[in-house]
């Protein structure tokens, strides 16, 4: 980082710490431990382990007990529960300390995984009614979850002994346990005899794992070859991603339409749609591709993790620098344009990340002070800055 970027970041950092949004809050700035962008809104758990969303909220998913969108965090309603992690696309899950998960939000689906697909509440929304809850519940069974992980319309989360489980949409096998049946508690993947997983994430129509030997494995929608298996077959089950040779995988991010993994020294890969150049691999083209594709990247840099977003993606170096690449129109990407780039460029403002979550149509980060940054989209709010500005380079989020 040069010395200009160095001292932005320092004193980005000194005014949130004064109160987040240049010491005119009253209230402390919130330092948080985690964050995830969604669909249209963006929700975080504080190193205090409460859990704050900001954004859209017509189908309860800010979870803080009404459908009013908020541009600024707001407290989950928790009844005094503590969050340890948080995950979200159209709805919103959380794991507590003792890894029981809760979700809330939109449940039409069972994507809440309480056991019906009815009630408590009926939230209105420009294209209907629907079913839903404006605070968390518990999702049934108690099982323990090593984490979790939201998608379009369903939710799936992997145990500390490698099953994964599911819930709610399961039109396209998304749910992986052979079926198309949607369901609104949780059932196990059907996984491959002795496959067991590390990590799971749900995407809009598909869900893809990463085992313990690296193995990658996907299943549900196949429209694009999102499954990377070179075939636009869908699978009702996990099917092995025909990775190139050689080739695994430390953990794999899915997305809408196309699916990105990060190999253990560094390398990008994706797979899918290409139309926005989400793939990240220089082709002026756009070719849909059904294996991965390695992402081309300036020299020298490597990725610690990678983030895929509805139609762009991003990662971050070892050294907590992000990076993002595909679809920048609304100015996700947040190189401070808004365009198309098909391969990664450098997130503006000179700052470094512990972490970096690709949304809908936004971007977010925490810095490893705890502060929170957003950039792209903001119709509703969820970048969390007080406006409803779209941003083509990071803003702080204020309370």
């Amino acid at each position: 980082m040069n010395r200009a970027g160095s001292l932005a970041s320092m004193l980005a950092v000194a005014l949130a710490r004064c109160g987040g949004d240049g010491g005119t809050s009253p209230n402390p700035r919130l330092i948080f431990a985690a964050i995830e962008a969604g669909s249209q809104h963006t929700c975080g758990v504080t190193t205090a382990s409460s859990a704050y969303c900001w954004g859209s909220n017509d189908r309860g998913q800010l979870g803080e007990g009404t459908t009013t969108a908020r541009s600024r965090p707001v407290l989950v309603a928790a009844g005094g529960l503590t969050f340890a992690a948080v995950s979200l696309n159209g709805h919103t899950c959380a794991l507590v300390p003792a890894r029981v998960a809760y979700c809330w939000g939109r449940n039409d689906f069972g994507q809440l995984g309480v056991g019906t697909t009815t009630g408590p509440e009926s939230c209105a929304t420009p294209s209907g009614p629907f079913s839903c809850s404006t605070v968390p519940m518990p999702v049934v069974g108690a099982v323990p979850f090593a984490a979790i992980s939201v998608g379009g319309g369903h939710t799936c989360a992997v145990t500390a002994a490698g099953a994964a489980y599911c819930w709610g949409w399961n039109d396209y096998g998304q749910l992986g346990d052979g079926t198309t049946t949607t369901r609104s508690s949780p059932v196990l993947v059907a996984a491959p005899a002795g496959v067991t997983f590390v990590a799971v994430s749900a995407g809009e129509t598909h869900s893809c794992a990463v085992t313990a030997t690296g193995d990658a494995y996907c299943w549900g929608l196949n429209q694009s070859g999102w499954l990377g298996d070179g075939t636009t077959t869908t699978r009702l089950s996990p099917v092995l991603v025909a990775a190139p040779a050689g080739v695994t995988f430390a953990a794999v991010s899915a997305a809408r339409s196309h699916t990105c993994g990060v190999t253990p020294a560094g390398a990008a890969y994706c797979w899918g749609l290409n139309g926005s150049g989400q793939l990240g691999n220089g082709d002026a083209t756009m070719a849909t591709q059904y294996t991965p594709v390695l992402v081309t990247v300036p020299a020298g840099v490597t990725f610690a993790e990678v983030s895929a977003g509805d139609y762009h993606t991003c990662g971050l170096t070892p050294a907590r620098v992000a990076y993002c690449w595909g679809d920048g129109t609304a100015g996700q990407v947040g190189d401070g344009a808004t365009q198309i780039r098909l391969t990664p460029v450098g997130v503006t403002g000179g700052l470094t990340f512990a972490v970096v979550s690709a949304g809908q149509v936004h971007t977010c980060g925490m810095t490893p002070a705890g502060a929170a940054y957003c950039w792209g989209s903001n119709d509703f709010g969820q970048l969390g800055d007080g406006t409803m500005t779209n941003r083509s380079s990071p803003v702080l989020v204020v309370r």
